[in-house]
């Protein structure tokens, strides 16, 4: 789950069912928010950005996303 604009972020939290809950300081407007996504996930799993894909979800808050590590 993806909370674009949140004072928390950024920030990866790993969930108990292994999903995981982004926090972004980038808004949900003009695509930040999943640039902001795509970046931050980048940084997490030490991948360049070219690494991760939002597969689904593009304008939700419940994404799909493929890491190629």
């Amino acid at each position: 789950m993806v909370k674009p604009g949140s004072k928390k972020g950024p920030l990866v939290e790993v969930n108990e069912d292994s999903s995981l809950t982004v926090y972004l300081l980038q808004r949900a407007v003009d695509g930040a928010a999943n640039e902001g996504l795509i970046e931050l996930l980048a940084k997490h799993f030490a991948v360049s950005k070219s690494r991760v894909t939002i597969e689904s979800g593009f304008t939700s808050r419940i994404k799909r996303v493929s890491v190629d590590i």
